[in-house]
């Protein structure tokens, strides 16, 4: 069984929880493999392009996606348009994504002012707010949080600091932030989690 309830959807292969690819793997840890080796040499490509010129708008935010898993889904870097659930937590309607998107990069624009000097604090509140936005979203139809952490990853370099770094919580402290993000909407504890992961370049 997949870990999403999805509706009107026949992304993955019959009984399976492997979403369709063009390589037709069926096998859920080969392709996640497989995944792993394309966001890896993603994160490379986007790191050596980025520049002054960089706008951290919805267009590079589906690009990264885009770009990134092209070669393996068709669906890459394109919204979904069907509703997902997990567990008990509904992500944004579907029919809504594209919408929500829109506004949610409109209200946090100012991460396209590179003369800001933002401190420590008041930049983890900042992309905690927002994160926590995409992560509420859920865009795309897989490898969503993936995407959002490469994103933000990008953001915090143009901005001075370092790669974020997660390693101060557990897997299972990411997870209860993003669950509050989605059912609350309270950003606080991930951004404790941005603020304990940033370190200044």
């Amino acid at each position: 069984m997949s870990k999403y309830r999805i509706r009107k959807s026949d992304i993955c292969y019959p009984d399976t929880s492997v979403p369709v690819n063009k390589l037709n793997i069926q096998d859920a840890d080969t392709l996640h493999a497989l995944e792993e080796e394309l966001l890896t040499e993603a994160y490379s490509v986007f790191i050596s392009e980025l520049n002054e010129k960089t706008r951290f708008d919805e267009n590079y935010f589906k690009s990264l996606h885009a770009r990134t898993f092209d070669s393996l889904y068709e669906w890459a870097g394109q919204y979904r348009t069907f509703d997902m659930y997990k567990v008990e937590s509904m992500f944004c309607r579907g029919a809504y994504v594209a919408q929500k998107s829109r506004r949610i990069f409109s209200q946090f624009d100012r991460i396209n002012d590179f003369h800001k000097k933002w401190n420590k604090e008041e930049f983890a509140e900042y992309l905690g707010r927002f994160k926590c936005e995409r992560i509420a979203l859920h865009p795309f139809y897989e490898i969503n949080g993936r995407i959002i952490r490469l994103f933000f990853d990008i953001v915090a370099l143009a901005h001075g600091f370092d790669l974020i770094d997660y390693r101060h919580h557990s897997p299972e402290e990411y997870l209860e932030a993003s669950i509050e993000c989605v059912q609350y909407a309270d950003p606080s504890k991930m951004t404790r989690i941005l603020f304990d992961g940033l370190k200044k370049l």
